[in-house]
């Protein structure tokens, strides 16, 4: 059940990046719920899956892939329409691929190995995202913060590539 809150979530990849890219207040209303659809959907599969017991390194793969494709696509769409600035989703884009590749090939893990900072960077890329929408919506004054917001994103999503490259040559908890 909740892998399935995550395909869910990958399936409205597409038409949230197509409406959020085309822009104006009708097409922002429907990308509004399909955003409002993923944070529902990525605040529920977890704890979902830990109650029932199904929690696994491969839901979490999907979890954390919906969430990336989501957000990131959803990202270059804003930057197409100027409300984050286009470094945001090629940031977001490197720190995702740096973070497969440093737990399955550098590691060797089985699974993703998660960073703090790494998290809340995840979390918190949904905020400029959202503030696309509203500002398509018409509250025009929520630009200026947004870029902001953007930007802040840019320089910890660039600490958080460094934090990781850093401790690459790390060992894991479990191989300590």
């Amino acid at each position: 059940m909740a892998n399935l809150l995550s395909l869910s979530r990958l399936l409205t990849v597409l038409p949230f990046a197509l409406l959020v890219a085309r822009g104006g207040a009708a097409n922002a209303a429907w990308a509004g719920g399909l955003f409002v659809l993923a944070i529902v959907t990525d605040l529920a599969d977890g704890p979902l899956a830990r109650k029932r017991g199904t929690a696994n390194a491969l839901g979490r793969v999907l979890d954390h892939g919906s969430d990336f494709l989501f957000v990131c696509s959803g990202l270059a769409a804003a930057a197409a329409r100027g409300h984050v600035p286009w470094l945001l989703p090629v940031l977001v884009a490197v720190a995702f691929a740096q973070y497969v590749i440093d737990s399955y090939w550098l590691h060797r893990a089985r699974e993703l190995r998660m960073s703090a900072l790494g998290r809340w960077n995840g979390i918190l890329y949904f905020v400029p995202l959202g503030g696309a929408i509203l500002i398509e919506l018409g509250l025009g004054f929520l630009a200026a913060p947004n870029t902001v917001v953007a930007w802040g994103l840019v320089a910890s999503t660039v600490a958080s590539i460094a934090d990781r490259a850093l401790a690459a040559g790390t060992p894991t908890r479990s191989a300590r």
